[in-house]
């Protein structure tokens, strides 16, 4: 196949199916990390800028700014490249180097915000940095994926659509949540079209985002410090907090038991499919979204030292 622009080369049909996770049911994980930008956040990325495109935000050299902590913003630093927009990311120091990397590479200008907020992340420290440079420079488009419709739209149109059309029938979905955008995207086409799926959305101990307590968090993805504006909690019929050492644990077992390196989310999203495993019904199908591949978590994951130096030895 012969494509014009590297953003048009969006995977959105692939599977790995995992037997032993849930035994006597069907798991599927859908893997969104076979494309240019290495996650699924390059679907959203394009909505967001087509948006702003089709509302007239943008022109020619017209500067962008987003809050990231990685995957988004190494989405929106290619289409910008191919586009020639200038665009800012403002990241945290849970960002992995890599990732601040490849968006340098692209020609990304990437300011790390570290001053901690009131629920102990960064976001709204994030938002906050982007204010005060929206508010300096009025040329500056944010297209702030927190609350901007066109998250959530980008993943009812492709996301939610392309599993029910592979996999035919789902009782299941177990989907991250962290600005919300594939959970609300996705929940609003199932609750539509499959309305007796079971909708399991996955978030991180220590994160705001379903009301639940604080606390600190190191990897970046899932979860947040400040409950995005898209969330729409009711879509959910459940919602199940993961440990981080948990999520690594599943990290490190799909990467012995597969050979396949996904990062935390992927590992929060099968940590609680295990989780519910001795509940489902027998024959069930449970479809998981994978958002990216593992190796821009080489240093972090999928290090020793560094999980150590923040959980202790686990046990693997």
């Amino acid at each position: 196949m012969i494509y014009q622009y590297s953003y048009d080369m969006v995977t959105d049909d692939i599977f790995l199916q995992l037997p032993e996770l849930a035994a006597g049911s069907d798991v599927f994980l859908k893997l969104e990390g076979l494309n240019p930008a290495g996650s699924v956040k390059l679907k959203t990325a394009l909505s967001l800028i087509e948006d702003a495109e089709h509302r007239g935000l943008l022109a020619p050299g017209t500067p962008i700014i987003e809050s990231s902590s990685g995957n988004l913003g190494i989405a929106l630093s290619s289409i910008c490249a191919t586009k020639g927009y200038p665009f800012t990311c403002v990241v945290d120091p849970n960002t992995s180097g890599t990732s601040a990397d490849h968006m340098r590479a692209l020609g990304t200008e990437v300011v790390v915000v570290d001053h901690i907020d009131a629920n102990g992340g960064f976001l709204a420290s994030r938002i906050a940095y982007i204010q005060q440079r929206t508010a300096a420079d009025p040329r500056m488009v944010w297209l702030n994926q927190y609350a901007n419709q066109a998250n959530p739209r980008a993943h009812y149109e492709q996301t939610g659509r392309s599993m029910l059309k592979e996999l035919q029938q789902i009782d299941y979905l177990f989907v991250g949540a962290g600005s919300t955008g594939t959970f609300v995207g996705c929940a609003q086409y199932l609750r539509e079209y499959s309305p007796e799926t079971r909708i399991i959305a996955v978030d991180a101990v220590g994160s705001v985002i379903f009301g639940t307590r604080p606390g600190q968090r190191f990897l970046p993805g899932l979860g947040a410090s400040r409950p995005p504006e898209l969330c729409r909690p009711e879509l959910a019929d459940e919602v199940v907090l993961v440990a981080e050492p948990d999520a690594i644990r599943e990290c490190r077992r799909l990467a012995r038991d597969h050979g396949l390196l996904t990062g935390g989310s992927t590992g929060s999203v099968l940590a609680a499919i295990r989780h519910y495993a001795a509940g489902f019904p027998a024959g069930s199908r449970i479809a998981a979204i994978s958002p990216d591949l593992g190796e821009r978590y080489l240093r972090t994951v999928y290090s020793d030292a560094w999980v150590a130096e923040r959980y202790g030895v686990l046990a693997f």
